[in-house]
């Protein structure tokens, strides 16, 4: 079992990052880090609690960060994606959708959403 997180430069991005990594943990296994932002992403301080490798979405074409994500899920055999997500309101989502919203409609592996406290 593989285990693929979606990164963003976000508050959401960061307890998505940590919340994959417990579940990589608890599970034993490994854990693909999807870095949908425009800085390096840094996993140094989970190195010693998974092995984690990491993609960068801007490496392999500039294309949507949701194509991203569920091309990586199709080719690498993910079986369960971790997102973050934020509160939005109804009329925010009717109108302007969203990476998260995607991702849970069209992801063929099941979706754990975390939301920041």
């Amino acid at each position: 079992m593989t285990i693929l997180v979606a990164v963003s430069d976000t508050p959401e991005g960061r307890a998505a990052l940590a919340q994959a990594v417990a579940e990589a943990k608890m599970l034993d296994t490994d854990l693909v880090a999807m870095n949908l932002g425009l800085r390096p992403l840094d996993v140094a301080r989970y190195k010693e609690a998974v092995a984690i490798t990491v993609v960068d979405r801007h490496g392999r074409g500039d294309r949507d960060p949701a194509d991203a994500v569920l091309d990586e899920v199709q080719e690498r055999g993910i079986e369960r994606l971790v997102i973050g997500m934020k509160r939005r309101s109804p009329v925010g989502k009717a109108i302007l959708g969203s990476l998260s919203q995607r991702l849970l409609l069209n992801c063929p592996v099941p979706v754990l959403a975390v939301k920041v406290d």
